[in-house]
């Protein structure tokens, strides 16, 4: 499984990559391989507002339904719009053609309570094991 040593990653195995002020992010390789095959994705409208730790969207799989969360705060700047009608991107490419997001950081500070890859790769190990 690919843990992406750029990222940073929440304990709900959502990702971010961070490029100045804005976090592109998606869900982890480790999301998406407990989820199956996603069937459908909601995500929130550029413009919208969304808050560390709150749902912000929708992923739905053969197996199950789940919350994506906002690992950071922040104005959605862009939503990946091939998502809706591709949703196999998610599986195929999580961490690249699968991102959903990118979010103007309103308080950087947040990205402290992220995860390196390293630290992921143990809290991953520790929930599957």
């Amino acid at each position: 499984m690919e843990f992406p040593d750029d990222l940073k990653y929440s304990r709900e195995h959502e990702w971010v990559l961070v490029e100045g002020d804005i976090a592109t992010i998606g869900i982890s390789a480790f999301a998406e391989d407990q989820l199956g095959d996603v069937v459908f994705v909601e995500l929130p409208a550029p413009g919208d507002t969304v808050s560390k730790d709150d749902a912000m969207g929708v992923v739905e799989s053969v197996k199950a339904v789940s919350d994506v969360y906002a690992p950071i705060s922040g104005k959605v700047t862009e939503v990946n719009d091939d998502l809706p009608d591709n949703t196999e991107l998610v599986n195929d490419d999580p961490y690249g053609d699968g991102w959903m997001v990118k979010v103007e950081i309103s308080d950087p500070a947040e990205l402290d309570d992220l995860m390196d890859s390293e630290e992921y790769q143990r809290f991953v190990a520790e929930a599957d094991g």
